[in-house]
């Protein structure tokens, strides 16, 4: 089903609740549809972005362009073997729909990934992860539309030149290709991770470990930390955590016995964002409209009323104080448009 409106407002459609609006906005629920719309509509000379569950984007103001808003529904076994399936989901599929309908087949890899906010079709853009797993690992391929070349093209996991929390759909290729579909490879007897944060823990109240159970204490690990955006409009995680050299990682060691490092493949440290953020007196702290939570110092949240000026504006406050005290950039997680 099609829709198309001039100053559509986009408030439902980012968890920030932010009040902005699109010059021009156009939903569609078939690759076909959005052809057609292409025939009369010049994609050229205007700005363009793609918007998904807006669970990870941050509008500065008013989008003076076109938002494209794929609604591709359905989910769809490709094939079957003795140790995993192929499935494919439409882009407009909420993603924890997705993982509970996969937990609830039987079919292992992304329950670690349950309740993250967005759409199927924004997870191989951001590559999302959680719980020491990455959506990247699971892909097979992604489906995608050129609408500069008015192409479709078939991305292998490889092509998309995956990183953390980084994809080439995020930098090289930003604003040129509307994802319609990814196709993932699940196991039928998963090994599962779950020695990551406090999930053990969580999953030590359990009777047994199972797809099942896994999904469920990374539900209650998430619902006891995160804000619900329905109630306390955010957009998740705002920062990534920096990566540092050897030798950093073990001068602040030895001044910070806390510090939270884990090893990277290549020999240096992934420091918290949110325990750099907390040591430098965020968590909580309140400025305007907007915010630090109380229980989360990596999640930027909107009391009511905040601009996405406002947010940014708080952002920044919060990067160059992590630099002056630390000496560490951070990178904001969150799209910025």
């Amino acid at each position: 089903m099609i829709y198309f409106a001039e100053n559509h407002s986009l408030k439902d459609l980012n968890t920030f609740k932010l009040d902005v609006k699109a010059k021009y906005f156009f939903s569609y629920s078939t690759e076909d549809e959005l052809f057609e719309f292409q025939k009369g509509f010049d994609f050229q000379n205007i700005k363009l972005t793609v918007l998904g569950g807006g669970s990870n984007v941050l509008f500065k103001d008013d989008f003076d362009g076109l938002v494209l808003h794929p609604e591709i529904k359905g989910i769809e076994i490709l094939s079957r073997h003795d140790d995993h399936v192929l499935i494919k989901a439409g882009a407009g599929v909420n993603w924890d729909d997705f993982v509970l309908r996969t937990v609830t087949e039987g079919l292992g890899g992304i329950e670690n990934l349950s309740l993250i906010p967005g759409t199927v079709g924004a997870s191989p853009i951001q590559n999302i992860g959680a719980y020491g797993v990455e959506v990247k690992d699971l892909i097979v391929n992604v489906e995608a539309y050129d609408y500069h070349r008015k192409v479709n093209r078939v991305f292998s996991a490889e092509e998309c030149m995956f990183d953390y929390r980084n994809s080439i759909f995020k930098n090289k290729y930003k604003n040129r290709y509307v994802i319609h579909a990814v196709t993932f490879r699940l196991y039928r007897n998963p090994v599962y991770i779950t020695n990551y944060g406090n999930l053990k823990e969580e999953l030590s109240k359990f009777p047994a470990i199972n797809l099942g159970t896994i999904r469920q204490s990374v539900i209650n690990i998430r619902n006891s930390k995160l804000p619900d955006p329905a109630k306390l409009p955010n957009a998740g995680s705002f920062f990534k955590n920096p990566c540092i050299s050897t030798e950093s990682a073990e001068s602040l060691q030895q001044k910070y016995k806390d510090v939270p490092l884990y090893k990277t493949q290549d020999n240096g440290f992934k420091i918290s964002a949110a325990w750099l953020i907390e040591r430098c007196g965020w968590k909580g702290r309140r400025e305007g409209n907007c915010g630090i939570h109380k229980d989360h110092s990596l999640v930027i949240v909107n009391y009511g009323n905040s601009t996405g000026k406002e947010i940014l504006n708080l952002a920044v406050k919060i990067k160059d104080s992590v630099r002056e005290k630390f000496n560490i950039d951070i990178e904001t997680e969150v799209d910025i448009v």
